[in-house]
């Protein structure tokens, strides 16, 4: 079976909104077994929300809607469901006391725009909404279904979970399950991962793909079974193999960060760590920050576009000191175990010219990348980041890094 999944809202076309709705349903859907045929985002007009259903009843045995269910003549989901399946639209006179009981229980009174939440295609089977005004509702149609849930996304969730789920699960009778396993890594481009695991990326079940993202490539595992267990007994010695080829390279799964597995390991091992960069717009900071767990291993940082400024700061005897220098003054700076440093070495040249020097020093020696040539760009910078945390991860595994280390004060 197949499903496909419309967002609807031009906020979504214009960049307003990030369309988080249809990756969350997408994943939902898989825990029961469905896979999504394809995902399509429309705008708030009557002819393409009505052409998009006609086209996903006609590819797809489900489609699921999301947005355009309020109360406003921009709202035209209902209407494009209704043209794409000849009905008519009908005024349910219960689902009109549901809404006005909403607003009254609220101490508000309902106004006549609300009236058209109660509208919906005849002979829909109504989907009652508890968390809110837009009832969600399922049409079907030569065989297939389709469901129009509310935009808002904890009503979606809500009804999701409670209503759409247990739904799809008892008229199809669902029983197979798709899962799936992440396997993150860094320092290893997509094209040379591409090369080490040709024929895993050959399987049909389970599937494996890639994705890169800045400073990381995912191996995505994906899998369908009858069971969840039988799903996961398939993709463990697929996960092995990748770990057994990648080794080095990986370093978390599913939802783990590469920050969040270096402090990880920075609190297994008692130690904290600084950071000092010119050239990654606080972005290693910013990256640590965000991780909740293990919080005291982020002893702080300092970020300043300068690095004479920077050393001025840090009171270097020199206006432009290397890398490993302002890494352990920063570790001397904020007492931690450790100090890294992101380096803009070549400030006042020119962009083709600047690199950025890597450094990561602790009480008697130090260790760094191997440089990399200075870009701008979230993408560029989430390289950059992800080359300094990796430095940190492998000095705390014992892995190899670029330039190997050096024992020795770096002062």
């Amino acid at each position: 079976m197949q499903a496909e999944i419309i967002t609807i809202g031009t906020e979504l076309l214009l960049g307003e909104i990030v369309d988080t709705n249809s990756a969350w349903i997408a994943q939902q859907l898989a825990y029961v077994g469905l896979d999504v045929y394809r995902t399509v985002t429309v705008g708030d007009n009557l002819d393409r929300i009505g052409n998009a259903v006609r086209d996903g009843l006609a590819n797809a045995d489900l489609v699921i809607t999301t947005g355009g269910l309020g109360p406003t003549v921009d709202d035209m989901t209902r209407e494009g469901i209704a043209r794409a399946t000849g009905r008519a639209i009908v005024l349910d006179e219960g689902l009109l006391e549901e809404i006005a009981a909403f607003f009254a229980g609220r101490g508000r009174v309902m106004t006549d725009t609300n009236r058209k939440q109660a509208t919906i295609p005849a002979g829909a089977e109504v989907i009652r909404n508890p968390v809110g005004t837009a009832p969600a509702f399922a049409v079907e149609h030569q065989g297939s279904l389709v469901i129009a849930l509310p935009g808002v996304p904890h009503e979606m969730r809500y009804l999701m979970e409670h209503a759409v789920l247990p739904l799809l699960q008892e008229r199809y009778g669902l029983q197979a399950v798709i899962a799936s396993r992440t396997v993150r890594t860094c320092g290893i481009g997509e094209s040379t991962l591409g090369a080490v695991i040709p024929d895993l990326m050959e399987m049909s079940n389970p599937t494996v793909g890639t994705a890169a993202h800045p400073g990381q490539v995912d191996i995505r595992i994906t899998t369908k079974a009858s069971t969840r267990q039988a799903a996961n007994e398939l993709i463990a010695p697929v996960e092995k193999e990748i770990r057994a080829r990648l080794g080095e390279f990986v370093f978390g799964v599913d939802h783990e960060t590469l920050a969040g597995t270096v402090l990880e390991l920075l609190a297994k091992e008692g130690l904290t760590l600084a950071v000092v960069e010119t050239a990654t717009q606080a972005g290693i900071a910013g990256a640590l920050l965000s991780e909740e767990s293990h919080a005291d291993g982020f002893a702080g940082g300092c970020s300043i576009r300068s690095t004479p400024a920077l050393a001025a700061l840090l009171s270097a005897e020199d206006s432009a000191p290397s890398a490993d220098i302002l890494a352990e003054l920063t570790r001397q700076r904020r007492g931690a175990s450790l100090g890294l440093a992101a380096i803009d070495g070549l400030g006042n040249s020119p962009d083709e010219q600047r690199q950025v020097h890597f450094a990561l020093a602790w009480e008697g020696g130090s260790s760094a990348a191997a440089p990399t040539a200075w870009r701008s760009g979230p993408a560029a910078q989430g390289w950059l980041v992800h080359t300094a945390l990796d430095l940190v991860r492998r000095h705390l595994l014992g892995l190899p890094v670029g330039h190997g280390e050096r024992t020795g004060a770096t002062r």
